[in-house]
């Protein structure tokens, strides 16, 4: 990804941009075909000499086309790159030339997500019958699966992947339109014949630039992605507290986790992921920021974008090499998790025995009395919830012991897993 948005490759990009124009210019008898076959031999650059022109003339595209002029009188045919930027102006080279390095980036950020896609689909088939405790408001509420929470993030992250190609695709766009967007020195024909040369289709309709729209849209689902890396790095940081030891993130051989206290496990890389999520959501801001220019074109965008879109990409091809090292690499405690659902000695089963009570004649608003003042007296006292239903004589003369037995099973709380999988894999059913 460096290399992608290196100052050496974005320059490779402008000239591809260049040498597909003079060829498609060519094959429509507007270049000389000798013109364009020496420009594609013998056109070069440095980006030493192309920051030195710079340097004195004080424009990045101009510096590059000298630059590249240059190496075409070195090798003996100066008077071919006459036809070097023909009828095109700046921003037709920097924006399809910048379509091709977003494609580029794009491709090690669809293998990034791939990977963590199957991490995720592995993790919750190991773990599709682990018991543990879900919770709402970080309270414990009823019994889930660890598989069912690696479920739900693996179909977030399958929606993002989507979301991503549509966005990727969009962005593989250029525009050779000229300086205001008329076709004023080419025609729209030769737009989409050098667009298609490189591998992009023709903008229907661009200024100078094309609309901002397209990359304000790539970078919001860069932030959503990370928004999931981070929901996921998030989650292993709760479960990681000591409180809690549920789940926690590799911690290698000869790994220390506090200058000052020899015992600490801290979940470093978790919140490493969760703080550059927030860079990355920040950058949205800018690109939206960019939609609205002056009139046809100004470049308030452009510097922005030096810094958004390869930090943007870097960041998100970080954050999903980072969690898939997270997701694959987890260390999950079922035992821990079991004697956490047990802590509160059957109180996450209330919801059941209301409905139970409801279903057996107990009028709702007398059964939720009933089981919520058992419940808040465990609660404050540290009672087994259980026992004390099986000793209650108004829940006795509606449930039977095999009723009661029946509201605190867990398999019928879990009844269900396994379709819920079905609807997230497939047929699971083998």
């Amino acid at each position: 990804m460096r290399r992608i948005w290196g100052e050496d490759n974005k320059y490779r990009q402008w000239l591809e941009v260049e040498l597909a124009a003079s060829e498609a210019l060519a094959d429509m008898g507007d270049v000389p075909v000798e013109a364009a076959r020496l420009l594609r031999a013998h056109a070069g650059f440095t980006v030493e000499r192309i920051q030195a022109i710079e340097a004195e003339v004080k424009h990045d595209v101009i510096a590059f086309t000298t630059a590249v002029a240059e190496t075409m009188k070195a090798a003996g045919h100066a008077e071919a790159s006459r036809w070097l930027h023909y009828g095109l102006t700046s921003n037709d080279v920097v924006d399809t030339a910048q379509a091709l390095q977003i494609a580029q980036a794009s491709t090690l950020i669809s293998t990034g997500l791939a990977g963590l896609l199957e991490a995720l689909r592995t993790l919750a088939f190991a773990h599709r019958d682990t018991v543990e405790i879900g919770r709402t408001h970080g309270i414990h509420a009823e019994p889930v699966t660890f598989g069912l929470k690696a479920a739900l993030w693996f179909d977030e992250l399958r929606r993002n992947a989507a979301r991503f190609d549509r966005a990727a695709d969009e962005m593989r766009t250029g525009k050779i339109s000229g300086a205001v967007g008329t076709f004023a020195h080419l025609d729209p024909e030769a737009e989409e014949r050098i667009c298609a040369r490189i591998g992009l289709r023709a903008a229907p309709i661009s200024s100078q630039v094309l609309s901002r729209d397209l990359h304000a849209h790539y970078t919001a689902v860069l932030a959503l992605i990370a928004a999931t890396c981070e929901k996921i790095a998030l989650e292993v940081r709760h479960l990681q507290r000591t409180e809690v030891r549920e789940a926690e993130e590799p911690f290698a051989a000869g790994q220390k986790g506090s200058s000052a206290m020899p015992h600490k496990r801290n979940p470093v890389t978790c919140e490493q992921i969760c703080g550059l999520a927030r860079l990355i959501r920040s950058n949205v801001q800018a690109a939206y920021e960019n939609i609205a220019l002056w009139h046809e074109r100004d470049i308030s965008h452009s510097s922005v974008e030096r810094v958004i879109l390869p930090d943007s990409t870097i960041l998100t091809d970080y954050l999903l090499a980072k969690t898939t090292w997270l997701v694959s690499g987890m260390v999950v405690d079922a035992t821990r998790m079991q004697q956490n659902v047990d802590l509160t000695r059957g109180l996450v089963f209330s919801g059941q025995l209301l409905l139970d009570l409801a279903a057996a004649g107990m009028l709702r608003e007398t059964a939720y009395r009933v089981v919520q003042g058992h419940a808040m007296r465990c609660w404050k006292e540290g009672g087994d919830f259980r026992a004390a239903i099986e000793a209650d004589p108004d829940i006795r003369a509606h449930l039977a012991p095999d009723q009661i037995a029946k509201a605190f099973a867990l398999d019928r709380q879990l009844r269900n897993v396994g379709k819920i999988f079905d609807r997230v894999f497939g047929n699971t059913s083998d």
